[in-house]
């Protein structure tokens, strides 16, 4: 079906936002890339992608256009589904997650959806976590599995998978066991999300402010910068122990800032999608 095709790479760009990128993932050429998102504008009537010096980015119709084609491939799987004996569920499910979500939580999390529903293709991206609530909502992926703030959104569903206490990390063993961090201390810190929120209200509680000696996007590149000798990390333990450096790091005796609630997030009108609704459930007898 070549309509199909045509939404895929669709699909893939707008997952991207790169046509160099889609085209080699893809195997396709920039050329054919270029040709086939003009004629899905020209069928649409709307221009869905906007290219500009700082790179592509979706339109408002774009963000419509990519719902529709979702929801027309996920209808297209299900209608082929009717070939096969037991009318098995079928389509890709788009999950987002962070590498070490994905080593330590996932295979367990989505085994029950895999066991009942072979003919289900799963699709995972990883990245930072800060941003997986935020690329649920905004419909590029199914389910996330992330860092819970105290207040969920109302336009999402979320479910707690596990729980885990943010620790102190140095590249060299801790000096002594004070329980406070030294006035001179530097520190490597996530740029931004809810370690971040957490490790700033646990600096206002104790009155001290930190020296910030480096910000990391993503807690894989913390820790690296944190055996690079650049300072003390604030890490979720879950992180920390599937990393792979962590041979070179060692827990300062810091008492924990504070603990993280890791959950499975969908959004709440995506409920009535058979596939989602099968993952859904999947989540609560898999976590």
């Amino acid at each position: 079906m070549q309509d199909h095709d045509q939404y895929r790479l669709f699909l893939h760009l707008a997952s991207t936002l790169s046509f160099t990128r889609t085209a080699a993932d893809c195997h396709v050429s920039p050329a054919t890339l270029s040709r086939t998102i003009q004629r899905l504008e020209a069928a649409t009537g709307h221009r869905l992608l906007d290219r500009g010096p700082h790179g592509v980015a979706l339109t408002e119709h774009g963000h419509r256009f990519r719902r529709y084609a979702t929801d027309a491939l996920d209808l297209w799987d299900r209608y082929s589904d009717n070939d096969f004996p037991g009318d098995q569920l079928g389509g890709r499910l788009r999950v987002f997650a962070s590498v070490t979500a994905c080593q330590s939580l996932l295979p367990d999390l989505l085994a029950p959806l895999r066991d009942a529903h072979p003919r289900v293709q799963i699709s995972v991206r990883t990245g930072d976590a800060a941003a997986a609530l935020a690329l649920l909502d905004d419909g590029e992926a199914d389910l996330a599995v992330a860092a819970l703030p105290s207040r969920i959104p109302a336009t999402l569903l979320a479910r707690t998978v596990a729980r885990t206490p943010l620790v102190l990390v140095r590249a060299d063993p801790p000096r002594s066991n004070a329980q406070l961090p030294a006035s001179d201390e530097p520190f490597v810190l996530p740029r931004q999300g809810l370690v971040r929120v957490i490790a700033n209200r646990w600096f206002r509680r104790l009155g001290v402010t930190p020296r910030i000696a480096a910000e990391a996007d993503g807690h894989e590149a913390l820790l690296t910068l944190v055996a690079l000798g650049y300072g003390t990390g604030i890490i979720p333990d879950l992180v920390l122990q599937h990393c792979s450096i962590r041979h070179r790091l060692h827990i300062a005796a810091a008492s924990s800032p504070g603990e993280l609630t890791i959950g499975a997030c969908i959004r709440r009108t995506d409920l009535h999608r058979p596939l989602v609704a099968a993952a859904w459930a999947a989540t609560h007898s898999g976590g």
